[in-house]
């Protein structure tokens, strides 16, 4: 469900501890996001999104475009 979120941490070569550190949670949770076998809350969707600066609908596998919605 979440496979976006591993690929885009891949790219930047980094590893699940410092995404995990950034978004002030354990290595296990942030790998259990990866895994899709524990649901990822909004605010996190939404920091991810930011960091990554895609789109949570990318992250979510519900698009393939990585660009972001404009800001309003």
């Amino acid at each position: 469900m979440y496979n976006h979120i591993r690929g885009l941490r891949e790219d930047k070569d980094l590893t699940q501890k410092e995404i995990a550190d950034y978004l002030h949670c354990s290595q296990v949770t942030y790998s259990r996001y990866e895994l899709g076998t524990r649901d990822i809350p909004s605010g996190v969707l939404i920091s991810l999104a930011r960091f990554h600066q895609t789109s949570v609908d990318y992250l979510l596998g519900l698009t393939n475009v990585t660009t972001p919605y404009p800001q309003k």
